[in-house]
């Protein structure tokens, strides 16, 4: 057996990951899905909400407030309060990321609503559209890149709220921070669980940024002007 005290700090974490790499991943996975799960609740409940406070902009105020209260709540009495009700475990995570994802998702969808172009709604009227038809045809696809930014907001808030329901046995990549931190020395422990949980949040970024810009209304009619400029010049 190697003596890892005679190892340098990238060196034990090298032997960790070589070691015990099936286990991290395991636990990456359980750390994503229970991020996921939470952001995909507040999506399902915060963009009908945010739908709503944009057709009546009287609630919009004390509706964002309270999604802001909720938010200035520290993380770890949030779960605290919430796991007096659903006790230790995933749920109680995932009840919380749920509550701190509410905000970022509510508003940007109001944002996305209210900010489009007045003229675009009142030619889909003039062309005898129900109100329903102007919301699945012209003001969601116009909003939805700016939609897709309050979920990519709300995920990466989600994967470092998870790192710290490992202290009430939710699992994930907080479970191996901890026992650095319990560890004598564990500091290459501690970079075991929080390397995989950066780069977690860094590919969320960068994934749901690039759904963003392919969603972007400008963007696309950029794509498609010089898409038929390419085509007519080939012509």
């Amino acid at each position: 057996m190697e003596d890892l005290s005679q190892l340098s700090t990238f060196e034990q974490l090298f032997y960790y990951f070589k070691e015990n790499g099936l286990y991290v991943l395991e636990l990456f996975f359980t750390h994503f899905y229970i991020s996921v799960y939470g952001v995909l609740l507040a999506a399902l409940i915060g963009i009908p909400i945010g739908i709503f406070i944009a057709k009546n902009m009287k609630l919009a105020g004390f509706i964002i407030t309270l999604a802001n209260i909720i938010q200035t709540i520290p993380a770890l009495a949030l779960m605290a309060m919430i796991m007096l009700v659903l006790g230790l475990g995933k749920s109680t995570v995932i009840a919380t990321v749920f509550l701190y994802s509410l905000l970022p998702i509510i508003k940007n969808t109001y944002t996305g609503i209210t900010t489009i172009n007045k003229s675009l709604t009142d030619a889909g009227r003039g062309m005898g559209m129900t109100r329903r038809q102007i919301l699945y045809m012209i003001e969601l696809p116009l909003s939805l890149s700016i939609i897709i930014t309050g979920i990519r907001i709300a995920l990466v808030i989600a994967i470092g709220i998870t790192a710290i329901g490992a202290f009430i046995g939710a699992g994930g990549l907080g479970d191996i921070i901890i026992r650095g931190t319990n560890a004598t020395d564990g500091t290459a422990i501690i970079l075991a669980g929080a390397i995989p949980t950066a780069l977690m949040a860094v590919i969320v970024d960068i994934g749901l940024g690039w759904l963003e810009r392919r969603f972007d209304p400008e963007k696309r009619q950029q794509r498609l002007k010089k898409a038929t400029i390419s085509n007519a010049g080939v012509e």
